[in-house]
């Protein structure tokens, strides 16, 4: 029961996260080929005009299971049926509210919620929903290359874009079982508001525009993952500078390491690392003293 090729030709899509960045441009990206989005995010960093009624927004907090539950409702009331592809975008990066070093939380990382639990819990309900109606369809999850490399400096993201690895390929033979293909997209440095917005994230860990990519780009990666057959359940889809390719399960190598030509460049400074890390080892000095 694979899918094959599909169109976004009314299709109902639900994004989470696609108030700014990649998930704005997929959601546009989506309604120019005809879909009726979804997108649900705490706030909009744009208004919606000039998309007729083809875009709405939904305010969703996605770290609430109820409110994800609720997009199911949404879909139905605004667009007649559940959605046919929902695309897990929201995400966090070791935000300073809940990070594995500057551990401030009483009970459990948010940071976690957002980016394992809610992507995992939105994919069983996408399940349910279109079982429910007898219908096929695709949830993209948002990966990251952290998935499969080490981040000391932002450990708890690396971790939940593991799990989200891991997930991912466990759910590839969901597609032939009952057409409903679970596929991850890994971007490298994206140049989204995390970055260009964030003066504090660009020091410390040295962003340069130069290694990044656009949101359009990891937006049109995504659009091919969703619609084309050749991507089955399970795939993980890299982009970064250096371009496309699926990541195997076995013997991960670089990207860009195929070249010794393109690395140019692309080698992160001593002076860098050593940035990212001293609020750590500042951290750790501190504690020596307890």
């Amino acid at each position: 029961m694979l899918l094959g090729d599909i169109t976004l030709c009314n299709k109902i899509v639900v994004v989470t996260g696609g108030g700014s960045g990649i998930h704005l441009a997929f959601s546009k990206l989506a309604q120019a080929e005809g879909a009726k989005v979804i997108i649900a995010d705490l706030k909009l960093s744009e208004d919606l005009k000039g998309f007729d009624n083809d875009i709405v927004f939904q305010q969703c907090d996605v770290s609430r299971w109820s409110e994800l539950e609720n997009l199911i409702h949404v879909s139905i009331t605004e667009f007649g049926d559940v959605p046919d592809i929902f695309v897990a975008g929201a995400g966090v990066f070791e935000p300073d509210w809940s990070n594995f070093w500057d551990d401030q939380e009483d009970e459990q990382y948010k940071s976690v919620q957002i980016n394992i639990s809610h992507p995992i819990k939105l994919t069983r309900i996408a399940i349910r929903a279109l079982r429910s109606k007898g219908k096929k369809g695709v949830v993209l999850i948002m990966g990251s290359i952290a998935g499969y490399s080490a981040h000391f400096a932002s450990p708890l993201y690396s971790a939940t874009k593991h799990a989200l690895v891991g997930f991912t390929r466990s759910m590839g033979p969901l597609e032939e079982i009952c057409g409903v293909k679970i596929v991850a997209i890994c971007p490298g440095i994206v140049r989204t508001p995390l970055w260009t917005a964030n003066p504090a994230f660009v020091e410390r860990y040295g962003y340069s525009d130069a290694l990044a990519i656009s949101a359009e780009d990891v937006a049109k990666s995504e659009l091919k993952l969703i619609k084309e057959g050749r991507y089955n359940g399970g795939t993980i889809l890299e982009i970064s500078l250096f371009g496309e390719r699926v990541i195997p399960e076995w013997g991960i190598r670089p990207p860009g390491s195929d070249s010794a030509e393109s690395m140019k460049g692309a080698e992160v400074p001593k002076e860098v690392i050593e940035r990212a890390v001293k609020p750590i080892l500042d951290i750790l000095d501190k504690e020596s003293n307890l």
